[in-house]
């Protein structure tokens, strides 16, 4: 295959497309987005992540990668568009359904289609292969067509994308072995080909399996609480046995995938994916607890000044999907707090908060100081200006407790039940 369309330059379509344009193919980008292709164009990727911004200024210049708002007719199509969720936990598939229909008047004989968006069990076969063959073209006989889930983590998208090992589902086994064939293009890590909503189930599988075990963290985190007991010395004595290893707890769970591919098994088989609702609700609701945790500290918030620290939904990057930290923002809102915020890697416009230029601006004048996020700088920083007994609350228990004690903080651990204050 000599020429890729990629649909959509988001997260996961951007670096893809650069990553195939940077290992000899001719890769036409396409995003809905006017100000993405803009910004693309003149050389300028928008997104935060070490060394993507070298790589795409790079093809952009010498060509390897075109970015437009409309597709271009090419050997094989990967579909990296957004699957959101919606307010009924359910998937919403209509981005997905319209980059495939864009595709349509591009499509060819041979063509080798590929959906990368996490998606529920059974779109590629069920939804992606019948608007496919609005074409005349029959999937099977005439068309190609695989699902590939990226595997990847923010901060390390590119080193990932390279070695991490793959999955590649096809609706027959042509399919499976040109979408492994395509991959291998830059992919060094072991490719593996099953079918199609095997894969699909791999990756919700993958997300799943975490966020269940982040939500017993969080729910000992409440216990501990409720028990009196430190929740962070218990986990590390237990998984001092051999055959427990503990996840840590914090103010909930965020990003496009472990906080929203549960909800898709779930919307799939709701009578069976019982403890993996039950999940989702436990880490959805954790940002609740933290902010039940001020209150009992400071009784009612109206007009109390709340700075959060941390705005993304982990540390050292500049993603804000899904990040717990937004609803801590709104239930202070909601409940008459005056909420300010300090985030290094998101500017103001992002954000449905006030947002300080500074660390020690952002603890200057607070009535409480919430850590939610543990990027490096609230890690490294030290005790600023701080009103007589401001409330320190860490949510990741990354801080250096008597550091900011002993400079007048009172500190509270998210599930310190011994408290070290009332």
């Amino acid at each position: 295959m000599d020429a890729v369309c990629v649909m959509g330059l988001g997260y996961i379509g951007l670096p893809t497309a650069a990553l195939f344009a940077s290992h000899g193919l001719r890769v036409y980008g396409v995003d809905v987005e006017e100000g993405v292709v803009e910004t693309l164009r003149a050389g300028k990727p928008y997104i935060h992540e070490p060394d993507l911004s070298d790589v795409v200024k790079k093809v952009i210049a010498d060509g390897s990668l075109s970015v437009d708002t409309t597709p271009h007719a090419a050997d094989a199509f990967v579909l990296a568009v957004p699957t959101p969720i919606m307010e009924d936990n359910k998937a919403d598939l209509r981005h997905v359904c319209s980059a495939t229909e864009m595709i349509i008047p591009y499509l060819a004989e041979g063509n080798l289609v590929v959906l990368e968006s996490t998606s529920p069990p059974r779109t590629t076969t069920d939804v992606v292969k019948p608007i496919l063959e609005q074409s005349g073209l029959k999937v099977g006989r005439d068309l190609l067509l695989a699902y590939a889930p990226e595997r990847v983590l923010p901060g390390r998208i590119l080193t990932e994308m390279v070695n991490n090992a793959r999955v590649v589902g096809g609706v027959d086994e042509a399919s499976a072995l040109a979408g492994k064939e395509f991959y291998r293009s830059f992919v060094k890590g072991e490719i593996v080909t099953t079918d199609a909503t095997c894969a699909e189930m791999v990756k919700l599988m993958e997300n799943t399996y975490r966020d269940v075990n982040i939500a017993i963290a969080n729910e000992f985190s409440r216990l501990a609480q409720q028990f009196g007991v430190n929740v962070w010395e218990a986990i590390e004595v237990a998984n001092l046995h051999p055959r427990v290893q503990i996840l840590r707890p914090g103010p909930g769970v965020g990003g496009h995938c472990i906080s929203v591919d549960p909800w898709f098994l779930v919307e799939a088989a709701p009578e069976t994916a019982r403890l993996i609702r039950q999940a989702r609700e436990v880490n959805d609701s954790q940002p609740g607890f933290v902010v039940e945790l001020l209150e009992r500290q400071l009784g009612d918030l109206e007009g109390k000044t709340i700075t959060c620290l941390g705005m993304t939904y982990k540390a050292n990057v500049d993603d804000i999907r899904e990040a717990p930290s937004l609803e801590v923002v709104s239930e202070l809102q909601a409940r008459g707090a005056i909420v300010r915020a300090y985030d290094p890697y998101v500017s103001a416009d992002r954000l449905p908060v006030a947002l300080d230029d500074s660390l020690d601006a952002a603890l200057d004048s607070a009535d409480a100081v919430v850590l939610l996020v543990p990027h490096d700088e609230f890690v490294a920083a030290q005790p600023g200006p701080i009103r007589s007994g401001t409330l320190l609350l860490d949510t990741c228990h990354v801080l250096d407790v008597a550091l900011w004690e002993a400079s007048g903080y009172k500190v509270l651990l998210l599930g310190d039940g011994k408290g070290r204050i009332s």
